[in-house]
């Protein structure tokens, strides 16, 4: 048992001033709200805040294509209605749309995921915080569901350098397609997604018969709900799904998409979870003491994301917080109660507890069908930030490094994974 965990946050003001444009359900302003409730709880006193660095298009292209991450580096407002065909090819428009500064915000918000996973890599902290991260339905070539860059992909990419296997988790309403999609073919990182599915829900996919195909054969698993789901139904569902699975899998790290439209009253949410149940998950994955990545992800009613991100902040902490808000710069969105609890769902449950045991029992079939934590074989571990060779005079000027960022991105030779027993000294050898 740790005697106490050490925990980074990153955070940075300008993730939270860009505009998805108006009728947009996306606020990013939420961020700024979260940041303030999390200031005004002087929780900020208790950990380690950074600010993350702008991810380098060469980072994002370690998942992404990179003719897509250079569209994204291009396009702008004004020069959208030249690149019709190219807009269709990378699915943004309506839900996806291209506003004022959107290559820097998919920046800093992949960014802080990016350096949130190699703090952890480093053993510089046991918990690493980025609510702007978890923008789970982004794929390799083109944007989903307001997601561009997948940072939840580069982060676990991140961990994969340190760890035989990482956990992903992901409480979001929606189901975690683009994480899931990444690894669906890798032993490596099992993909755990509770989600609301049917009805023609977005995105359509995470059957529970949604498993994972080749090497990554049960290596997905998909827990699909039906509306109005409550806090004791999800809870207990939760609980012995991913206790379950750390037994069986065994990981060195999870990563933890913390989703906060499954809570009730959100605008596209169907979920009756209050902040409590929320944070239950959030407080059940940190008892494991795995090093721990945690982001946010949707959430469309914005007082009740701030509320909820900074309740999970102080259990991060091991801080409960008092239900009165404090005087803070965004005070009035919390009125008239200025409360950090929200009203009780009503969304009738449609979840019966036949239904939710044979969901259970086929979670736990699949996870039987594994073998007991699989061994890797590790190779050699690249450096933190693996830039490629190319001719200087080629790179566009603003990107070129400076040597001081050059000197803050060298990793220590000692700080490197060294094979199995390293991390999981339950392991057996491979």
């Amino acid at each position: 048992m740790r005697s106490k965990d050490r925990i980074s946050y990153f955070y940075d003001g300008d993730v939270g001033s860009v505009y998805f444009g108006p009728n947009h359900p996306m606020k990013p302003h939420r961020l700024c709200m979260t940041h303030h409730l999390v200031l005004s709880y002087e929780l900020h006193q208790k950990m380690e805040i950074y600010r993350p660095h702008k991810a380098y298009p060469v980072e994002l292209a370690q998942f992404h294509s990179a003719d897509y991450v250079d569209f994204l580096h291009r396009i702008t407002p004004n020069s959208q209605h030249l690149f019709s065909n190219e807009l269709a090819k990378y699915n943004l428009g309506e839900d996806c749309p291209v506003f004022e500064n959107l290559f820097e915000f998919c920046q800093i918000y992949a960014g802080g995921t990016i350096d949130a996973a190699r703090r952890l890599n480093n053993q510089l902290c046991d918990i690493a915080i980025n609510w702007a991260g978890g923008l789970h339905h982004a794929k390799k070539c083109e944007a989903s569901g307001f997601c561009y860059i997948n940072d939840l992909v580069l982060g676990i990419l991140e961990l994969l350098k340190h760890h035989a296997r990482v956990l992903y988790i992901d409480i979001d309403v929606h189901h975690g397609d683009g994480v899931e999609e990444a690894f669906y073919f890798t032993d490596r990182v099992m993909t755990v997604s509770f989600h609301k599915y049917g009805d023609m829900f977005f995105p359509g996919t995470g059957d529970v018969k949604e498993i994972g195909e080749r090497e990554g054969k049960f290596y997905a698993i998909n827990v699909p709900l039906k509306d109005g789901i409550d806090d004791s139904s999800f809870t207990r569902l939760f609980k012995s799904i991913i206790s379950k699975v750390v037994e069986t899998y065994v990981p060195g790290a999870i990563v933890l998409q913390c989703g906060a439209d499954s809570l009730a009253g959100d605008r596209l949410g169907c979920f009756n979870l209050s902040i409590d149940g929320h944070a239950e998950c959030v407080r059940f994955v940190k008892k494991f003491n795995l090093p721990l990545l945690v982001t946010g992800g949707g959430g469309y009613t914005k007082e009740n994301v701030a509320r909820c991100w900074a309740v999970e902040t102080g259990v991060l902490l091991d801080t409960e917080l008092p239900n009165e808000i404090p005087e803070n710069e965004y005070i009035k969105y919390f009125g008239p109660e200025y409360s950090l609890r929200i009203p009780n769902g009503h969304i009738e449950n449609l979840n019966s507890k036949s239904y939710l045991s044979t969901i259970k029992m086929q979670v736990f079939e699949n996870l039987r069908s594994i073998q007991h934590a699989p061994g890797v074989q590790m190779q050699e571990v690249p450096p933190d930030f693996y830039v490629p060779d190319f001719d200087e005079d080629e790179r566009d000027p603003d990107e070129r490094m400076d040597q001081q960022a050059q000197d803050k991105h060298i990793q220590r030779d000692d700080e490197y994974y060294e094979g199995d027993h390293d991390n999981d000294q339950n392991m057996d050898d491979v």
